[in-house]
């Protein structure tokens, strides 16, 4: 505390981060800006007056200060439409005419164009209004290839009238799961236009005029000629990941690659931050040295230069914070100012949080600052520590600098990306310096030699293509030991506090012991000083073993968890449930997909990164709910809506078991599932009705349907439904009936073998119900499609819950009225994904407890 009073600056930053935070977790909607302007007036007199206690006090006032503050951008952050016309809004969207400007570059991918729009009046069918420039984010539809060319010459700053259906963004559907519309509203989003056809669109070229529109113009023209050129220099299997380390665009970028850099923890490579400024202001200062220009000079030129080559590279808050630290020590160095690498990191965060205080919320931010925060303080006192143990300096600053910055961004790392790999260490310790030092400055040598020369600058990117390649080979190594892969759960505000707290902790009661280890004092173990003495090695033991215990809990906070828990996941068409039984066992039952119609001839519509439900929602919710392995994954049948998405899931995550119905629909997403399954050694079980299977003391599971016995040969059928693996679940005294895509047929087998064995469904001791034929909850099955579900079916059943997993846009009428109307009928009370979201029932002792994600009725 006493160095933060010797930095007023810093320790100012660290509570405006503080009020921040408050805001963040709380609401005191009287704390707005004119309140915190008076709590800021009444800091000043504090301390002019210097009124005793005063230091206390305005601290506190600053941590108010910077709560309104926020709170007040935060209530000012809303739409301009009016309040009445929202409600007029349908909630599949309404058609509207957008008038306004494009306020960033147009992207083009697949069948897709999308950017935004500066809005100045939206008009619908009787009236129009003005949005006053608010921000509107566009998709349009690309209706033949023709089109890609036209939207790709939109420019920012044109003028256009686009008509579309104008709707509110999606809120997260599951638990923990993407907010898109919190997203946006944190970009001051608060509309989606969507548009068929760029002859809804009329575009007026803007006129040439000089301005901050004209140089955003130039910047994005020059970014696209970059792009361009360096197609023509760096192979193209390489050319995305070139252009994403050295000017930040990251659209061409192979997503399996980013995903594997992000596992072994290395994407901070493919980010712009403080390495590029570090090799720009080089060159920049190198050739104006050459050019004998004074120091004062060419520290000014650099000054100036820095804001075009962050707009240049991007401008994500990680340059943005490394640039303007860089403009901030120029300055600072040209008049001989002062040289505390932390005042200016807090002047620059100041500055940032400011100018846009949603930045705290930003990953990019949060880590930028963060890393090079510990990178300051921590990276030379580790070092002091490191060298009884690790003689040589070069290994040791290696050392030292790649320990740091793991221990500093793990918390944030798997609070966003719910992983981390034991061999992140490895990785950037190997593959940073030979990227920072060989291929980034050989990288931007063969752009610029490009640029004059194009066979000059491809002679140097096929060189670098050869080193990439020895890099890609060696991530490609590592990512495949995957016992060293480790899946944690989001991490408590408490927890990370905690975490940071124990570092300290550690590293001081460390610096305590090699201290003592130096004074070589004899201790007299006797005298009563010996006795009282601070014993460091037991409370540095201590304080280890917490810190251990503290990253065990975090790994596993479910552990003593003894309640079971299903959770109908919400994956649009398509079924996707978790079943956490109460031992910890995990249980997938199908996994959702992206239904995809295609027809010859129209690959020009395929996208670069897609949209896929195993890869972009399934898989990142089973890591942040802790999902370290999955000990049965269930393929009900292999039609898309369930099968698409276990792709990822299998090529992701450890699947101890498979089973599925025993039958192959030929099919390249199939046949591709099906082999990652294979090489990755898990066993396929072909489902065949069955006796009780114990899964843990408290959970079992028997097997309806299919009924025939095992096959010796896999058999080939295209039509999947009247083939869906029908089981029942019990756990904790309840029982569950899952149902796939089953057809009228499959359910008059399954009764007719039911009633042929009346002791099939004995409860067991901890049952009490009184009819052996009820279920707790059944599953409805084919999302509420007619072709199911009969009377019959509930009759015997008589369930008291009834989920339907169904798409809350779907084209084929699902759920049935029919259906819907047997269920109301016979007082079943009935949960949809669609109207609700996410739905997940809780077993406990005194019964069944539901949550739904979204206020459905």
């Amino acid at each position: 505390m006493t160095n933060l009073m010797k930095r007023p600056v810093v320790l100012g930053c660290c509570l405006w981060i503080t009020g921040y935070v408050l805001a963040l977790y709380s609401e005191l909607r009287w704390l707005t800006w004119t309140t915190s302007a008076l709590l800021l007036v009444a800091l000043i007199v504090i301390y002019a007056l210097r009124l005793p206690g005063r230091q206390p006090l305005c601290a506190l006032l600053l941590v108010g200060v910077a709560f309104g503050y926020y709170q007040g951008v935060d209530q000012r952050n809303v739409t301009a439409l009016p309040l009445a016309q929202q409600q007029r809004l349908n909630p599949d969207g309404s058609e509207v005419t957008l008038l306004g400007r494009f306020s960033s570059p147009v992207t083009v991918d697949g069948d897709r164009a999308s950017f935004t729009v500066e809005a100045a009046t939206v008009r619908f069918q009787d009236e129009a209004f003005p949005l006053g420039g608010e921000s509107v984010q566009v998709s349009l539809r690309l209706l033949e290839q023709a089109q890609q060319a036209g939207a790709s010459g939109w420019r920012r700053g044109d003028a256009l009238t686009l008509t579309g259906t104008l709707r509110s963004p999606s809120p997260a559907r599951n638990f923990g799961g993407f907010d898109y519309r919190r997203y946006l509203r944190l970009h001051h989003t608060h509309w989606l236009l969507a548009a068929s056809g760029v002859d809804q669109a009329q575009v007026e070229p803007a006129a040439a005029r000089f301005g901050i529109v004209q140089l955003l113009r130039w910047n994005d023209e020059l970014r696209d000629a970059l792009s361009r050129r360096m197609d023509l220099i760096f192979p193209a299997p390489q050319a995305g990941f070139m252009k994403s380390m050295l000017i930040g665009l990251t659209d061409d970028l192979d997503p399996e690659r980013f995903q594997q850099f992000s596992e072994l923890g290395l994407t901070h490579i493919l980010a712009i931050s403080g390495l590029n400024i570090a090799v720009f202001l080089g060159v920049c200062i190198g050739l104006m040295r050459r050019m004998k220009l004074t120091k004062e000079t060419y520290l000014l030129i650099c000054i100036w230069l820095l804001p075009f080559y962050i707009l240049l590279t991007g401008a994500s808050p990680s340059i943005v914070r490394a640039g303007l630290m860089s403009m901030v020590g120029l300055f600072a160095a040209r008049k001989g100012l002062m040289k505390d690498v932390l005042h200016i990191m807090a002047i620059v965060a100041w500055i940032m949080l400011l100018w846009n205080p949603y930045y705290v919320l930003d990953i990019s931010f949060q880590l930028s600052f963060l890393v090079t925060l510990g990178l300051i303080l921590g990276v030379q006192r580790v070092n002091d520590l490191l060298m009884p143990c690790i003689p040589s300096s070069i290994l040791r600053n290696t050392a030292s600098i790649t320990l740091v910055s793991q221990v500093i961004s793990f918390p944030v790392s798997i609070y966003y990306f719910n992983q981390f790999s034991l061999l992140s260490w490895l990785a950037n310790a190997i593959l940073v310096p030979v990227i920072s030092l060989v291929v980034f400055p050989a990288g931007l040598l063969a752009t610029a030699s490009g640029i004059v020369y194009v066979p000059a600058g491809k002679g140097l990117g096929i060189g670098i293509s050869w080193l990439n390649g020895a890099i890609f080979w060696s991530t490609d190594q590592l990512q495949q030991l995957q016992v060293f892969k480790q899946i944690w759960p989001t991490p408590s505000l408490i927890w990370i506090i905690l975490y940071y707290l124990l570092l300290v902790a550690i590293y001081w009661l460390w610096r305590r012991l090699a201290e003592s280890r130096l004074e070589q004092q004899p201790v007299n173990l006797e005298s009563p000083q010996a006795r009282t003495k601070f014993n460091v090695p037991m409370w540095l033991g201590c304080t280890c073993g917490c810190f251990l215990m503290l990253l065990w809990i975090g790994y596993t906070p479910e552990r003593w968890n003894r309640t079971g828990i299903v959770q109908f996941i919400d994956v649009g068409q398509g079924d996707a449930i978790l079943i956490r039984t109460p031992y910890g066992k995990h249980i997938l039952i199908d996994g959702g997909g992206t239904l995809t119609f295609r027809k010859a001839g129209e690959s020009w519509k395929t996208r670069k990164d897609p949209y896929e439900v195993g890869a972009k929602l399934l898989v990142p919710l089973l890591k942040k709910r802790g999902v370290h392995q999955l000990d049965l994954v269930v393929l009900t049948h292999e039609d898309a809506d369930h099968s698409g998405g276990l792709q990822a899931v299998a090529s992701q995550m450890r699947v101890s078991q498979f089973l599925f119905n025993g039958t192959f629909k030929p099919g390249a997403q199939t046949a591709q599932l099906f082999e990652t399954l294979v090489a990755r050694k898990v066993p396929l079980l072909p489902a065949n009705a069955s006796h009780w299977i114990q899964l843990d003391p408290q959970t079992k599971f028997r097997i309806l349907y299919p009924m025939e016995e095992e096959a010796q040969q896999l058999e080939i059928v295209k039509e999947q439904n009247a083939q869906s693996v029908v089981f029942l679940l019990e756990m904790q005294g309840t029982r569950w009936l899952f149902t796939g895509d089953m057809e009228k047929e499959s359910e008059r087998k399954v009764l007719d073998f039911m009633k042929g064995h009346p002791a099939f469904l004995e409860r067991n001791s901890n049952g009490n119900k009184d009819a052996a034929h009820l279920v707790d909850v059944l599953k409805i099955a084919h999302h509420g499609s007619k072709t199911s579900t009969t009377q019959e079916w509930l009759d015997y059943w008589r369930p008291s819950l009834a989920v339907i997993s169904v798409g809350a846009v779907n084209s084929y009428g699902h759920p049935a009225p029919d259906v819907l109307q047997r269920l109301n009928e016979g007082g079943i009370a009935v949960f949809r994904t669609d109207q609700m979201g996410e739905v997940q029932v809780e077993v406990r002792e005194t019964g069944l407890f539901f949550r739904k994600k979204l206020s459905g009725p």
